[in-house]
C-alpha cells in the first residue's frame, strides 16, 4: 500500500512551504515519526516526520514551493526493512572485498620496492662542488633574488609587478621591501564565491525588514542605564533564586517587567496602526528576539503583565531552548505587541533596532561596560548600558517615546522600589 504524505498546515494564514532539504534519499527505508525533510514557511523552519514505516519515493525536489495539502512523497508500507534475508550475501561480499584489498596492498608494496631500487641507480653524481654549481647559475632579466622572492610571496605580489634595480634588471631585496601592491592586483589568497538561494524564512524576514524601513516613520531615541542596583540584587539573590526555582535570575526578567510597567504608563507604545485606525491592546505580549540555528527568531511571552520574575525567566528559558532545538512553532512566534532585542550578548555597544511589524516599537539592549558617570555630585565608575527605542512616529510622538524610555531607565535603576514593591524576597518568591 502506498501512503501519500501531504504537506500539513504549519499555522494559520500559511498556504505554501518550500522544501528546504530532504533528510532521506529516494528509495530509502524510513521509520514512522522519523524526520524526513525540513520545510520553510515564511515564519519558521519545521521538520516533516514520516507518517508510517516503509520505502519512500520523493515527489518534490529541494527548493520546490508546494502548497499546503499537496503530496510531497509516497511511502510503501508493504515494503520490508532491508537487511534480513540477504545477510549471508553481504557477508560473502565483505569477504571478497577484504581479499581484493589484501591483493592490492601486496601489489603496491612490491611496486614501491622496485621504484626505490630504480631511484638509487638514477641518483646524480656529486662530483661538482657547491661553488661550481653556484657559478653555473644564471638569472633571467627581471628575476627576483631568493630573499626578494620570499618578501614578494608574503605580500602576495608577482615579480612581474616590480621593476628591478639590480644587475641586468634583477629584483633585489630592497626592491621587494619598497614594492606596494596595486589596488587592482589580485592577491594570492582565494577569490572564490558561492551562490546560495535564501530560505523562504530568510526571504520573508528580508521583506519585512525592508517594509518596516519603507512603510513606517521610524525614529530612534537613546538613553543610558546605571545597572548597579540590578548587579547588587543579582549578586545577593541569584544563588537562592536558582536553587529554589531551577532557573537563573537574568537581566531579561528585569527588562521585561520594566517594559510592562512602561507600557502601562504609555499605552500608545503598545499600539499598532491599521489604515486610518490605531489599535491599542490592554495586554502585553512581549516578543523576545533570539538567535536560532536557522537565523533570527522572535518567540512571544504571552500576557507578560501577569508574570513574576520567576515566570518570565522560566518562559524565556523555555522559548530559547525550543528555538535552539528547532522545535519552536509558528503559533509561538505569531503576535506580540512589543519587542525586546538584546544585541549586547554579541557585544553591541549601540544600535538602532528595526521595528518588528506590525508592532510600533522595539527596545534595544546593549552590552554593559564600566563607565565614568556622575552620581551625587561625584564621578564614580559604574556598569552602564546604552538602551535604544525605535518607534513609529506616525502614532507615537516624542513625548511618549522619550517618556517611555525614561520610565524604563527609572525602573532599572530603582528595581526594588518600582518593580518589587520594596519587598525583594516576595517579588523573587524566596
Amino acid at each position: 500500500m502506498a501512503l501519500e504524505m501531504k504537506v500539513p498546515s504549519p499555522g494559520e494564514s500559511i498556504t505554501e512551504v518550500e522544501i528546504a532539504s530532504w533528510l532521506v534519499k529516494d528509495g530509502d527505508y524510513v521509520e514512522k515519526d522519523q524526520a524526513i525533510a525540513e520545510v520553510d514557511s515564511d515564519k519558521a523552519t519545521l521538520e516533516l516526520p514520516a507518517e508510517a514505516s516503509g520505502i519512500i519515493t520523493l515527489k518534490a525536489e529541494e527548493g520546490d514551493v508546494v502548497g499546503v495539502g499537496e503530496v510531497v512523497c509516497l511511502i510503501d508500507t508493504d515494503a520490508k526493512k532491508p537487511g534480513g534475508d540477504d545477510a549471508s550475501d553481504k557477508k560473502e561480499t565483505s569477504k571478497k572485498s577484504e581479499s581484493e584489498d589484501t591483493e592490492k596492498k601486496e601489489k603496491a608494496t612490491k611496486e614501491a620496492t622496485t621504484d626505490k631500487g630504480e631511484a638509487k641507480k638514477q641518483t646524480p653524481s656529486k662530483s661538482s662542488t657547491p661553488n661550481q654549481e653556484q657559478d653555473k647559475k644564471t638569472y633571467a632579466t627581471g628575476s627576483p633574488s631568493p630573499a626578494a622572492k620570499k618578501i614578494l610571496d608574503e605580500k602576495g605580489m608577482s615579480s612581474k609587478d616590480v621593476k628591478g634595480t639590480g644587475r641586468d634588471g634583477r629584483i633585489t631585496k630592497e626592491d621587494a621591501v619598497s614594492a606596494t601592491p596595486s589596488m587592482g592586483t589580485p592577491g594570492s589568497g582565494s577569490r572564490g564565491s558561492e551562490r546560495k538561494r535564501l530560505s523562504m524564512l530568510r526571504r520573508r524576514v528580508a521583506e519585512r525588514l525592508v517594509s518596516a524601513k519603507n512603510e513606517t516613520a521610524m525614529l530612534t531615541t537613546f538613553n543610558e542605564v546605571d545597572m548597579s542596583a540590578i548587579f547588587e540584587l543579582r549578586s545577593q539573590y541569584k544563588e537562592q533564586f536558582k536553587e529554589k526555582h531551577g532557573v537563573g535570575l537574568g537581566f531579561m526578567s528585569f527588562f521585561t517587567l520594566a517594559v510592562v510597567r512602561a507600557l502601562e504608563l504609555y499605552p500608545e507604545v503598545n499600539s499598532m496602526i491599521d489604515g486610518d485606525y490605531m489599535i491599542t491592546y490592554d495586554f502585553k505580549d512581549i516578543s523576545i528576539a533570539v538567535s536560532g540555528p536557522k537565523g533570527l527568531m522572535v518567540p512571544v511571552i504571552r500576557n507578560a503583565e501577569n508574570l513574576s520574575f520567576r515566570g518570565v525567566e522560566n518562559e524565556v528559558k523555555r522559548l530559547a531552548i525550543r528555538a535552539r532545538d528547532g522545535e519552536i512553532t509558528v503559533d509561538e512566534m505569531t503576535g506580540g505587541t512589543f519587542t525586546i532585542s538584546n544585541g549586547g550578548v554579541f557585544g553591541s555597544m549601540l544600535s538602532t533596532p528595526i521595528i518588528n511589524p506590525p508592532q510600533s516599537a522595539i527596545l534595544g539592549m546593549h552590552n554593559i561596560v564600566e563607565r565614568a558617570i556622575v552620581r551625587d555630585g561625584g564621578i564614580v565608575v559604574a556598569p552602564v548600558m546604552y538602551v535604544a527605542l525605535s518607534y513609529d512616529h506616525r502614532i507615537i510622538d516624542g513625548r511618549e517615546s522619550v517618556g517611555f524610555l525614561v520610565a524604563i531607565k527609572e525602573a532599572l535603576e530603582s528595581p526594588e522600589e518600582l518593580l518589587m514593591d520594596n519587598d525583594v524576597k516576595k517579588a523573587l518568591e524566596l
